[in-house]
């Protein structure tokens, strides 16, 4: 449930209450008990996660693990190229590309 902010334009009090998105906003002011509270928009306390992290594999099952140990192991291995850097572009006999 999200805290909502609310200020009083009769008597200028501002105060905050934890309510439901469902729930209808105040109208009366707790103090002067007039009709004139308003919800302001706010930035909100934010996201926050607690514990030791959160990545997307925290969650992910035992099989999903091992099928990606053994696809990031095969696409190291095989990469095409041997393991030797080769240039994109053919190089001439000085060292400089051609063009």
């Amino acid at each position: 449930m999200p805290t909502y902010e609310y200020k009083c334009d009769a008597c200028g009090a501002s105060f905050e209450r934890f309510q439901p998105i469902t729930a209808l906003p105040i109208r009366k002011c707790p103090q002067c008990r007039k009709s004139k509270v308003r919800r302001l928009i706010s930035s909100g306390a934010g996201l926050i996660f607690k514990g030791s992290g959160f990545y997307a594999t925290d969650y992910r099952s035992e099989a999903y693990r091992k099928s990606a140990q053994s696809d990031s192991g095969a696409t190291t291995s095989s990469s095409g190229s041997g393991g030797k850097d080769t240039p994109s572009k053919p190089t001439t006999k000085d060292g400089g590309t051609e063009k």
